[in-house]
């Protein structure tokens, strides 16, 4: 029996092995820092709520913080596209984060008053901006030959595994009533992955010799908006999981009773844990669809996820309805970030691309300011989050015109292909269709690349 318990462990250690493998050395490396990153940010972002909550800050109080901290990532995410756009390394606005963030652990790690908690979050918000654009563009960049679709499924994976590990030891601190110890994970995380970078930076943007020129910003803007639009709706989400729902869990509903610190930990794990799951066959999956499929699909999961969650406070036993919008709200986070990410890439000339993921990762920011505001707001004046997620659930599903327009977009920039007038400026369209068994001998559906002019099939790819 031993002996077999052995080599079915090896074979399965064997083809996880090879599942790892399959992705470029590049890549690898970024996943690795985008997990032991996240696992670090992941008890923070979700936890410091409930830290502070146990200091008798207000709901407002709290949500001021996590506003602020959206908005101090403004400059830290238009310096970290500059930077990008001159050719710096992906490393470069990335150590700049690590500082800065490790200086708001500190700061929170002893804060007691409200000033110092805002000074914490402040420096958390400038190195929230500063990492993303460059940790989001160095997807494209690391992944060849790998298709930068797939390469997107996979590093946000690896995030959906660093959070969902960073809130399981935030959970176990809290049942030994020490919360506040995730400061210090944090802490150790970031002197870890300022070593790998140190050995192994991130590679650089520098546009190659003959590339074409900057384009003005009115031709390759226009396309990104219904994207932007969509992003800053659907992020609002992952804001509000992150600020609503910790205080959501320790304050109760109307019928529900209120749930203590350590099982409200457990209970966002148990969402990042369904993304943790869901992420990389969800992404895979959506990687051979058109962008609006994995839209279209996120936008219908958070409106449902915010139904449940509305519902849940009508009940006594609503916390069975609370668990199960969990699923949907992983299935919806599962389902936009890799394709928002990548139709960003797709409709962004490479020389633009810097500046193209700070607008994007600027309308995380914008949710994150907005968003917890509203919540805070909502939660004191009404002592519930009833009106908050029936909010959510009519927004999400009067964005999905939104998507329809980034669809008329993406035909456009199709239709410029095949006239020859939108491979001059460098960007490249990758249209995909829907494969559909369509009988013997036939291929998959083409996708187009404006770089190099040619047409190639997408099954090839």
């Amino acid at each position: 029996m031993r002996n077999c318990d052995v080599k079915g462990l090896a074979q399965v250690w064997a083809r996880r092995r090879s599942w790892w493998l399959q992705f470029p050395a590049g890549l690898r490396q970024l996943a690795l820092i985008r997990l032991i990153s996240m696992l670090g940010d992941g008890a923070v972002l979700f936890l410091t709520p409930i830290v502070f909550h146990e200091q008798a800050f207000s709901a407002s109080r709290i949500t001021e913080g996590l506003a602020l901290a959206a908005l101090a990532g403004t400059a830290g995410r238009l310096l970290s596209g500059v930077l990008l756009d001159r050719g710096l390394r992906c490393s470069v606005p990335v150590l700049l984060a690590f500082a800065s963030s490790l200086l708001g652990d500190i700061v929170l790690f002893g804060a007691e008053s409200f000033s110092r908690y805002l000074l914490g979050q402040l420096l958390l918000g400038i190195a929230m901006g500063l990492y993303w654009p460059a940790i989001e563009l160095a997807v494209p960049l690391s992944c060849a030959p790998l298709r930068s679709a797939q390469a997107f499924a996979m590093v946000r994976s690896a995030d959906a595994a660093g959070v969902a590990a960073g809130v399981l030891i935030g959970a176990l601190l809290a049942s030994q009533g020490w919360l506040r110890g995730i400061f210090l994970v944090d802490i150790s995380c970031l002197l870890v992955l300022t070593l790998l970078l140190w050995r192994r930076p991130l590679p650089a943007t520098a546009p190659q010799r003959g590339a074409p020129p900057p384009s003005p910003i009115r031709t390759w803007l226009p396309p990104l908006m219904p994207i932007l639009a969509v992003t800053v709706l659907a992020t609002a989400m992952p804001a509000l999981m992150q600020s609503a729902l910790p205080l959501m869990l320790v304050r109760g509903g109307l019928e529900r009773a209120p749930l203590p610190e350590s099982l409200g930990a457990l209970t966002v794990g148990l969402q990042l844990g369904l993304l943790l799951l869901l992420q990389w066959p969800v992404g895979r999956a959506l990687a051979q669809r058109p962008v609006g499929t994995g839209l279209t699909l996120s936008l219908l999961c958070f409106s449902g996820g915010s139904l449940l969650l509305a519902l849940s406070a009508l009940s006594s036993w609503g916390i069975v309805l609370l668990l199960l919008a969990q699923l949907p709200l992983a299935m919806g986070e599962a389902a936009f970030l890799p394709t928002a990410t990548e139709a960003v890439v797709e409709l962004t000339p490479e020389r633009h691309r810097g500046m193209a993921m700070a607008l994007f990762s600027q309308c995380f920011a914008l949710s994150a300011f907005v968003a917890p505001l509203l919540a805070g707001l909502l939660l004191d004046i009404q002592g519930h989050s009833i009106g908050l997620w029936l909010t959510m659930t009519v927004a999400c599903l009067l964005g999905l015109p939104l998507v329809l327009l980034l669809e008329r977009f993406q035909r456009s920039s199709l239709l410029d292909v095949l006239i020859g007038a939108a491979g001059a400026d460098g960007r490249t369209i990758l249209l995909r269709f829907n494969r559909r068994a369509e009988g013997p001998g036939r291929a998959g559906s083409p996708s187009l690349r404006a770089a190099d002019g040619e047409a190639e099939r997408a099954g090839d790819d």
